[in-house]
């Protein structure tokens, strides 16, 4: 199981400009994609949205990878100066314009996250609040009433079932891993 990795709302999450790199305005991307070819392929346009500020848009000129991260110039950051000015954004596109995932078992994380996440018999155990995506794979963040977070390996023996239409995830998480802390 794998979900590309998204926020909620319209509008979701697939990088951070996270420093200027060299004099010709490249960024350095933190992505937060499963899709990096296709989400800053030549020609995207990219919503950039820092806190306080106007959003802008940025169109991607060319991106390659370098040093775990990936390398982007947009056509409206010509210089360092202007890559400066950029760097900290947020990069955002619109959900409406991702197409569904063609493996039936692959997910959009704007699509999992809000889900009710519940035991095979039926019992409620919080909401999928959020995807992780760390080294060793995808975690879901369970927000759970007068207990702490829980996170829960997203793969199939742990989370067998993920039902969109009923708006939940069925968890057959192994002893112990929903203890409280």
């Amino acid at each position: 199981m794998s979900s590309t990795p998204t926020g909620s709302g319209t509008e979701v999450l697939v990088g951070v400009a996270v420093r200027v790199h060299g004099l010709r305005g490249e960024l350095a991307v933190d992505l937060h994609t499963d899709s990096p070819d296709e989400r800053f392929a030549p020609g995207a346009v990219l919503r950039a949205r820092r806190d306080g500020a106007a959003d802008r848009l940025l169109t991607v000129e060319a991106a390659r990878r370098h040093s775990g991260r990936l390398l982007v110039r947009f056509v409206e950051v010509p210089d360092r100066d202007a890559a400066e000015a950029v760097r900290g954004v947020r990069l955002l596109v619109d959900t409406g314009s991702l197409p569904p995932p063609d493996d039936p078992d692959e997910f959009h994380v704007h699509q999992i996250e809000g889900l009710r996440a519940e035991l095979a018999d039926g019992t409620a155990v919080g909401t999928v609040h959020e995807v992780v995506h760390g080294p060793g794979g995808e975690l879901l963040v369970l927000r759970r009433p007068d207990l702490p977070d829980a996170l829960v390996p997203f793969v199939r023996a742990i989370v067998p079932t993920v039902d969109l239409a009923g708006g939940r995830v069925v968890l057959t998480p192994p002893e112990g891993l929903l203890d409280p802390e």
